[in-house]
């Protein structure tokens, strides 16, 4: 009976030992061959990798699904103060500006990469060297009117474009808003229907392409927060400024910022080109000739900093920007190019604050 009695008093002792281990351990029963711990960092986790993407943009190095082979458009946007603000320059891969007839610009913009921009514009007329620049990205030319010299280059080379005067009105409209010429707009979709309307290609898989850094990759150059570019008047003064949350340059016309008119949303741009090319009166209207190949002295921000280079164009290629005889990359996203005269020095155009 004492042997019994003590086998007893052992029992209830160990089943008293295991719930007091259990209340210091939070109640929780540990887990049946858990590890034991030493006391030793555990080793760290392997950094995720991060895959680059299989398809990117050949004019944004933006991510796509799949080899994106739609062939550009090329449009003609009015930038007079009354055609401010515009719709749809947001959407566009690339934006030129350049100057025409009178110390006015005009824009053109590329566009590739959206699907659907519901309303671009105004729409205006054409010259023979926005043509040119339309053209080196394969792109339907889109305008509304033209110069009585790129009226003779359309026809006499079968241009391929959509003008709202000659051959395509029916994929425009007019905005009742606004006073005309400047009022005229168009979309995405309409000039992609307008293009096969007319039997020209929608394909294009010879789209020149840039090359781009990685998102993340440092750059080198001077500091650069803001750039300021005069092509003639001051009315189309421009302004770049550089927002380091978002890593892009926010454009402004004058004093103020430069928005979409139907969304409000601010343009912005992840590189900045600005080249010097000549520039030359060719009549009394002040009709110019703006020489797009021979290079020059160019600028390019990214990322809060500057570059100092060169603007070089190959035949049947794009204006490129190169330092040392290389190709800089460009960051993923938007690009505006600035073309200015290099009357008085390419310097004259551009003030640089740090």
């Amino acid at each position: 009976m004492q042997i019994r009695a003590l086998n007893k008093m052992l029992l209830i002792l160990s089943a008293a030992a295991v719930l007091l281990a259990g209340c210091q351990n939070g109640g929780e029963a540990a887990a049946p061959n858990a590890p034991v711990q030493t006391g030793e960092n555990p080793a760290p986790a392997e950094p995720a990798v991060t895959q680059p993407a299989a398809y990117v943009s050949p004019l944004t190095g933006e991510p796509v699904d799949a080899p994106l082979e739609t062939r550009p458009l090329a449009v003609m946007i009015n930038n007079a103060p009354a055609a401010r603000p515009q719709s749809g320059l947001m959407d566009a891969d690339i934006v030129y500006e350049v100057l025409a007839e009178g110390g006015i610009t005009r824009l053109v913009a590329i566009y590739q990469s959206a699907e659907k921009v519901e309303k671009i514009g105004p729409v205006r007329s054409i010259r023979p060297y926005l043509i040119d620049l339309g053209e080196s990205y394969h792109g339907v030319l889109v305008h509304a009117g033209g110069s009585t010299d790129a009226y003779a280059l359309i026809q006499s080379l079968h241009k391929e474009d959509l003008d709202e005067i000659s051959n395509a009105g029916a994929y425009f409209w007019r905005d009742k808003s606004r006073k005309a010429p400047h009022n005229l707009y168009t979309s995405v979709e309409k000039l992609r229907a307008g293009a096969k309307k007319r039997g020209y290609g929608l394909v294009d898989k010879q789209v020149p392409a840039y090359t781009f850094r990685e998102a993340d990759d440092p750059v080198e150059g001077e500091t650069a927060s803001q750039v300021e570019i005069k092509f003639l008047l001051n009315n189309y003064r421009v302004s770049y400024h550089y927002n380091a949350k978002t890593r892009l340059y926010e454009r402004y016309v004058g004093k103020k910022p430069h928005k979409d008119l139907d969304t409000g949303t601010g343009l912005t741009a992840a590189n900045v080109v600005i080249i010097g090319a000549d520039h030359q009166t060719l009549d009394k209207v002040g009709r110019l000739s703006v020489d797009l190949n021979s290079g020059g002295k160019a600028m390019l921000l990214q990322r809060g900093k500057l570059i100092q280079g060169q603007w070089v164009r190959k035949k049947n290629d794009v204006i490129r920007f190169v330092k040392d005889g290389a190709e800089v990359p460009l960051y993923p996203g938007k690009t505006y190019f600035n073309i200015v005269p290099n009357t008085g020095g390419f310097s004259s155009h551009v003030t640089i604050t740090k």
